[in-house]
């Protein structure tokens, strides 16, 4: 008796299928609607209990996955896991402000001009 069995890329096909359903369930905004998402992560928990024998060759952590899903930002919980900020905090810190910033000479014609104006 053969049985089946998962690989990721099967996993990761149906979860882009919730996405997708999430995403039309939230009318494009898929930040706001997890629903589909939490029901296939806790069917793969229960499928892990089960049949550990279907996901034997899959090291994903579902149960990190649904805790993340359940939150009301999974995006935020995942940068605070790993970085202890929040994605908006990370981003306001690696934004360098360099806007406007040009070595170069605006009033430079020729080429030469705009090399030795960096200079």
């Amino acid at each position: 008796m053969t049985q089946f069995t998962y690989t990721k890329d099967m996993i990761f096909a149906e979860f882009a299928e919730a996405k997708a359903k999430d995403t039309k369930l939230g009318k494009g905004d898929d930040n706001k609607v997890h629903k589909h998402r939490v029901a296939m992560l806790k069917d793969m928990i229960n499928l892990k209990k089960t049949m550990p024998k279907a996901l034997e060759n899959v090291n994903i952590n579902f149960d990190n996955l649904l805790n993340a899903y359940i939150q009301t930002n999974p995006r935020d919980y995942f940068y605070y896991k790993v970085f202890g900020k929040s994605y908006d905090q990370l981003q306001i810190e690696n934004d360098f402000g360099v806007e406007g910033y040009s070595d170069e000479d605006k009033n430079a014609k020729t080429l030469e001009e705009k090399v030795e104006a960096m200079a």
